[in-house]
């Protein structure tokens, strides 16, 4: 572990996650689905990696799929099944609720993928995306985009979505509190400890500031909610 991972982990939870806002939005989003859904509904985690929100669906039926290529150093023995999201393993209409989280800019056909959630979902059922919008590369080579609000409702409504929710996640000022945050990387040894106390104040101060952007064109990401039509 990096030093500056090292440094995320020594921040009380609270500060970590008023500094890591993406990170404790799409927490905060994954619990309000799930308590959204009705107990004993079978919840399709499409991009599911270590299956780290199984634990947040103890009342539905989980089911964890991923490709399993993401990160070599993740534990994918956890899987319900190992399959592409291009070409997902189960019958139509056989998911109460599905969730792709920071999962679609790492697939090469995220229309295609959108179109297989969709025809694997039940009429009525619910759809939770979170996709980043200012991000750097990571899991690379395999990271092939990012997605903006227009984008992301096209995709959907394409693939028969309705209803469609689409939030940006903090803005100008939340995304330069991360970036300060994120320079800490690039300093070595202890060099990275002195930047720390300089950018600090900065990064904190940052996010008061974030009403200022009205449109949150410079957001970190999306959280985008929809549901699959009764046919």
């Amino acid at each position: 572990m990096s030093a500056y991972h090292g440094l995320q982990g020594l921040l009380p939870k609270a500060l970590r996650d008023y500094v890591l806002h993406f990170e404790a939005s799409i927490e905060q989003a994954v619990s309000s689905f799930a308590a959204s859904l009705p107990d004993g509904g079978r919840l399709l985690d499409a991009g599911a990696g270590e299956g780290q929100y199984k634990d947040r669906f103890n009342r539905q039926r989980y089911t964890g799929v991923d490709l399993a290529v993401g990160d070599v150093e993740w534990n994918y023995a956890q899987l319900d099944a190992i399959a592409d999201l291009l070409a997902l393993p189960f019958a139509d209409h056989t998911f109460d609720a599905v969730i792709n989280i920071v999962t679609l800019e790492h697939v090469k056909e995220p229309a295609r993928v959108i179109q297989e959630m969709c025809r694997v979902l039940r009429g009525g059922g619910h759809l939770l995306i979170i996709v980043p919008h200012e991000w750097e590369e990571h899991q690379t080579p395999h990271d092939y985009f990012r997605y903006t609000r227009y984008g992301m409702r096209y995709l959907l409504e394409i693939a028969g979505f309705g209803d469609i929710h689409i939030e940006p996640v903090g803005g100008y000022f939340r995304l330069m509190s991360r970036r300060l945050f994120n320079a800490l990387q690039f300093f070595p040894g202890p060099l990275m400890w002195i930047a720390a106390v300089m950018l600090a104040p900065l990064a904190l101060i940052a996010p008061l500031l974030d009403g200022l952007d009205k449109q949150k064109n410079f957001t970190l990401g999306f959280v985008c909610r929809a549901q699959k039509p009764l046919r």
